[in-house]
């Protein structure tokens, strides 16, 4: 008809609805066993540090804070119930944030002393090692002259030395203690192929409950190395071992850290950063707290269009109930 405004069938079709973007997880590992006081001034071990710098770091947008307990002497890794108890309740009461407390502690514990936080505090989350691994780092040990604890060289060096224990009947023991006992979920920490496949063992015998928080590890000396081809193939991997039964995240060591981290907000997945995982804020420019590598990893995926997480959020995500102590 004359007149009539041209149409085609893309004109005609009607829109389809967008999906809003998926939010995405940061958890804050907020001082580790890695590190040691000489290494950072910046890096927190008493306990009103390791609290300042953890409730910061929920500030800045971390939904998740990963724990370990250090001295408050001379900054050493501790696994005493007594070191937790300095912060943890202190964190509890000024955030929201999902309280995530290792099971690793460091590779010199015994599986007894690394259960003890664990156990005294019922979080809501542990992170799991799915495998045992040489965990090296002995090479820090040439990097500094002057030690600021005699503990620090003969640590850190020692580790060449170290099988990082995380046995099956290990891995059981924890998932029955922590998951079936006492409600807690898991941040499994992958630090190679073989532990998803190890992860998938404890999925098919039910040990291990969906939806799985998997953290694929990169840059850990003994580990799988910091090379974008080993997170798409771990990416692949894991979703042919869990189909749509887990969440995932990355972590990567030191330089690696803010690189790996946007590569995985890009793919779709969650990150992790902390002083536990890297000193620095950048080239050559030592992080001052937690919560500016917080701060910088959520300016980043905010502009790739991912919105951040709030703790509730990522405890929907993640199936994570309040325990009693966390409320």
């Amino acid at each position: 008809m004359a007149g009539a405004p041209e149409t085609n069938a893309a004109d005609a079709a009607p829109a389809k609805k967008r999906t809003a973007p998926k939010k995405l997880i940061i958890s804050c590992a907020v001082t580790g066993a890695v590190h040691t006081p000489t290494m950072s001034p910046h890096l927190p071990f008493t306990p009103n540090d390791i609290a300042t710098q953890a409730v910061d770091a929920a500030k800045a947008g971390a939904a998740i804070l990963h724990l370990h307990a250090r001295d408050p002497e001379d900054g050493r890794p501790s696994p005493k119930l007594a070191h937790y108890e300095g912060f943890v309740p202190r964190i509890r009461q000024q955030c929201d944030a999902v309280i995530n407390i290792t099971t690793g502690g460091s590779t010199a514990m015994t599986m007894e002393q690394r259960l003890e936080g664990p156990l005294g505090l019922a979080p809501e989350i542990c992170s799991l090692n799915m495998g045992s691994m040489n965990f090296v780092y002995s090479d820090l040990g040439s990097r500094y002259q002057d030690w600021r604890f005699p503990w620090e060289k003969p640590y850190v060096e020692a580790t060449k030395n170290v099988i990082f224990r995380n046995t099956f009947g290990d891995i059981e023991t924890i998932l029955r203690e922590m998951g079936e006992t006492r409600g807690a979920r898991f941040e499994y920490e992958c630090y190679d192929v073989g532990h998803l496949y190890t992860l998938a063992h404890f999925l098919d015998r039910k040990l291990a409950t969906p939806p799985l928080f998997v953290q694929m590890v990169f840059g850990i000396l003994g580990g799988i190395g910091a090379d974008p081809d080993n997170l798409a193939h771990m990416k692949t991997i894991a979703d042919r071992l869990f189909g749509d039964a887990f969440e995932w995240s990355v972590l990567a060591a030191g330089r690696h850290q803010i690189n790996f981290a946007t590569m995985a907000a890009a793919m779709g997945g969650h990150v992790r950063v902390g002083m536990e995982d890297s000193l620095y804020a950048g080239p050559g420019r030592m992080a001052q707290s937690n919560a500016e590598q917080v701060a910088k990893i959520r300016r980043i995926v905010e502009e790739l269009g991912r919105p951040v997480a709030t703790p509730d959020e990522a405890r929907e995500m993640l199936g994570v109930r309040q325990t009693a102590a966390a409320a």
